[in-house]
């Protein structure tokens, strides 16, 4: 293939649409490229096979079924393929769907990758610097030896650069664990100054540790999604081998601060509920989880408002992982207006790992006809 035809390919499969222009086109025909975030062969009533499926793109996940002609396309393609689509965008209780009429799978040729995965805005070197001149300034050699191995290990740097902080919930874009941790790290050491019998070098210490097991937990080549090992083990678990390994070639690393810093790591979620094994139980191991907590959760909330900007009303649709509808203040004190908060999810289910998805399953009334949400 010649140069200049590579480049035609090219520029016919740069996306025109992404899911955050869903607004702009309710109720339209479009046409364009997703990955493939998750796959279900479903029955209709009628016992046919419909397809129930996640599209992604580096703006946010989609929704979408197809309904008619799905045998032709069953085993067409899998998770972590990228498609042509083409469908009707509609909306129901404030969430869009995509009703598939036509799909095809791309060529590896006709994807240009940076177009579907989520990726920081903020410069990864600056934000590397960031946490190495916090470290530079420990006062624990102990520790500080300790972070250096890691941030060190090229094959974990390159990992701890690149990878989300999670798959869904908060910081969920290329680079979001080192932007949530260098986040973590200005927080640790403005509270600090607050409560100075906190030891600021084991806080610091948690919040590099707290989350580093993502480097293995989750894959984000194609889409974001969980490893084997990460379904299997959890990143907490997976962290505690990480820091043995590292131990290791630590010979006189003090056997009590070992167990401290292993504390911070399995009760950093906090509650049993949210899968922590221990309740945090020194004032670090609080300290460290209250902040992970808050930072998590303004992400949370900063990227659904960014979601949803185009929104007349001051009022959000539902979120899902916070448990509630958001209100804007800059649109509510400007006299924006008014929208009623929707109080609740569609159909809420439990997930392994995230705390609350949604799944609307709707089938058209007939052949031929959309129902209009």
């Amino acid at each position: 293939m010649s140069d200049s035809h590579a480049s035609v390919i090219l520029r016919h499969s740069m996306k025109d649409f992404y899911i955050c222009d869903c607004l702009r086109h309710e109720n339209k025909i479009i046409t364009s490229t997703f990955v493939v975030v998750g796959k279900q062969i479903k029955p209709k009533k009628t016992g046919e096979p419909y397809l129930a499926l996640t599209l992604g793109d580096r703006s946010g996940q989609l929704e979408a079924k197809m309904w008619d002609n799905v045998e032709e396309v069953l085993d067409a393609f899998e998770q972590d393929d990228f498609l042509k689509v083409k469908g009707l965008i509609n909306k129901y209780k404030q969430r869009f769907q995509l009703t598939i009429h036509k799909l095809r799978k791309l060529g590896e040729a006709e994807i240009e990758f940076s177009d579907y995965l989520p990726k920081t805005t903020k410069d990864i070197d600056e934000l590397w610097q960031t946490l190495a001149n916090y470290v530079c300034g420990f006062q624990n050699p102990h520790l500080k030896a300790l972070v250096d191995a890691f941030m060190a290990d090229p094959e974990i740097a390159t990992a701890y650069r690149n990878a989300p902080a999670a798959k869904t919930l908060h910081h969920a874009y290329i680079g979001g664990l080192l932007d949530h941790v260098v986040s973590l790290f200005r927080s640790c050491d403005l509270i600090c100054r607050n409560y100075p019998q906190i030891n600021r070098d084991l806080l610091l210490t948690g919040a590099f540790l707290h989350d580093i097991g993502k480097i293995h937990e989750l894959t984000y080549n194609r889409s974001f999604s969980y490893t084997t090992k990460g379904q299997l083990l959890g990143h907490m678990i997976i962290e505690l081998e990480m820091l043995q390994a590292k131990l290791a070639r630590l010979p006189d690393f003090p056997e009590e601060l070992k167990t401290l810093v292993e504390h911070l790591i399995i009760s950093h979620h906090g509650e049993y509920e949210f899968g922590s094994p221990k309740l945090p139980m020194f004032p670090e191991a609080l300290m460290l989880h209250y902040l992970d907590d808050l930072d998590s959760k303004m992400e949370a909330m900063r990227a659904h408002f960014e979601r949803e900007a185009a929104l007349e009303g001051p009022w959000t649709g539902y979120n899902a992982s916070l448990g509630r509808p958001l209100l804007c203040t800059d649109k509510f004190l400007s006299g924006k207006k008014r929208s009623e908060p929707q109080e609740s999810a569609p159909e809420p289910v439990s997930d392994h790992h995230e705390s609350k998805a949604e799944v609307v399953e709707t089938e058209p009334a007939s052949a031929g006809l959309v129902p209009q949400r």
